[in-house]
């Protein structure tokens, strides 16, 4: 799950990324709005972390620009406990939920679970996938009885597109989300082609898996 942190306070940015990335997120930092705009227009989101008081302008500027872009992300406010104004305007516009800081990290992971659980996101035990069921407890994936020997890696980027259904997602975002800051090579994302075809080939001996699509020249994507 990809997470956009805006915030310009240097420590508190380090601890959440920090944070967030050993709870299995990826996370990019901005810190100040033409760098987040910058983000959001490349990248996708399942969340932004934003925060108001920033040096170039008022978080609550992106917002409009946060649901232009990418219409299924989930915005979380990160404010003073003075803005209650910021607060009702920013909920209003279309964020999700608040934290008044000093906040837990602990309290911001269960938010974020807590929305993404709401939405039918990817906290979901049991995902249906064409004629697939995806369980995320046991990382296995089945047809009726029959489980699929996917490996991790394999699982994994089968869920991350899962949980980006109608989103065209490239080679290198992939290969991101599989080795996170790990990645040093464009080679690696080579590694992707691969994968899709082997999860097209345990998957389609049982069922079709034409819901997995190749996207020429960009990615690929799975079809709601």
């Amino acid at each position: 799950m990809r997470v956009l942190l805006v915030e310009d306070e240097k420590q508190l940015g380090i601890e959440i990324k920090d944070f967030l990335e050993r709870e299995g997120y990826i996370c990019n930092w901005s810190q100040n709005l033409k760098d987040a705009s910058e983000k959001l227009a490349i990248n996708p989101y399942d969340f932004v972390l934003l925060d108001l008081g920033l040096p170039d302008g008022n978080g609550l500027d992106l917002i409009n620009e946060i649901n232009a872009y990418q219409e299924d992300v989930s915005i979380i406010i990160l404010t003073a406990r003075s803005e209650v104004n910021d607060k009702i305007e920013g909920l209003q516009q279309g964020a999700d939920d608040y934290l008044s800081k000093p906040f837990s990290l602990l309290e911001l992971k269960a938010r974020m679970q807590a929305i993404a659980r709401r939405k039918g996101g990817w906290n979901n035990n049991l995902l249906e996938i064409g004629a697939f069921q995806m369980d995320l407890n046991s990382k296995l994936v089945s047809h009726g009885k029959v489980e699929i020997p996917l490996t991790n890696k394999e699982f994994r980027l089968l869920h991350f597109l899962m949980i980006n259904k109608n989103r065209v997602l490239n080679r290198f975002q992939l290969a991101e989300h599989l080795w996170g800051d790990h990645l040093d090579d464009d080679h690696q994302s080579n590694y992707i082609d691969v994968h899709i075809k082997n999860i097209r080939k345990k998957m389609g001996a049982l069922a079709d898996v034409d819901w997995l699509e190749t996207v020429r020249g960009l990615g690929y994507k799975i079809r709601k």
